[in-house]
């Protein structure tokens, strides 16, 4: 069953690939105004699902790894290059209206805008692409931390980490229930 390759791994990777885009379908967040929104504060569905799709991702990651079923592959902590990057897909979410995995799912269901900003992703791949050498030169060795973790760096074992994420997960899911309903009481 495990390890899976050839075609046997493509045909998985389609199936839980359109699995994934019909949840975020399902989930609203295909929807730009839900995007949006999230970065307004005033629909926290995106959190809700994020949170949700790490918590099982992780309670998956860690009983394949526990079972000898899977590895980390750790790569490199590159601060400066993480700092970037995640400011340009911060801005890009929000000129945009969706992240990469919610833009190909909007096109999915017909959304003519999603289908212009993937065609920006694609030109802006291999934009990065042709650019990498100096990237990696310039911005990538800056704060380079080498392939680390947060159990590595703070000797907290993963389970704990886990843990830590699912209270604060929990918590969270908690106080947007709690603010919803107060919302609808009024």
């Amino acid at each position: 069953m495990f390890p899976l390759t050839g075609t046997a791994l493509l045909t998985s990777g389609a199936v839980f690939g359109f699995i994934f885009g019909l949840l975020l379908h399902r989930g609203g967040v295909t929807n730009y105004n839900v995007i949006v929104n999230q970065f307004r504060l005033r629909d926290f569905t995106v959190l809700k699902i994020m949170f949700t799709a790490v918590i099982v991702g992780g309670v998956g990651v860690l009983a394949l790894k526990s079972m000898g079923y899977a590895q980390y592959n750790v790569k490199p902590a590159e601060m400066l290059g993480v700092t970037l990057g995640a400011l340009l897909f911060g801005i890009g979410m929000v000129v945009y209206g969706y992240c990469p995995g919610t833009g190909i799912a909007a096109v999915a269901t017909g959304s003519v805008h999603a289908l212009v900003g993937l065609l920006g992703m694609l030109v802006g791949g291999v934009l990065y692409a042709l650019s990498s050498p100096w990237v990696k030169a310039n911005i990538l060795s800056v704060a380079d931390l080498g392939k680390k973790r947060l159990p590595d760096l703070t000797h907290v074992p993963d389970w704990a980490w886990f843990l830590i994420l699912a209270a604060v997960a929990a918590v969270i899911f908690y106080l947007i229930e709690r603010n919803e309903r107060s919302k609808a009481a009024q």
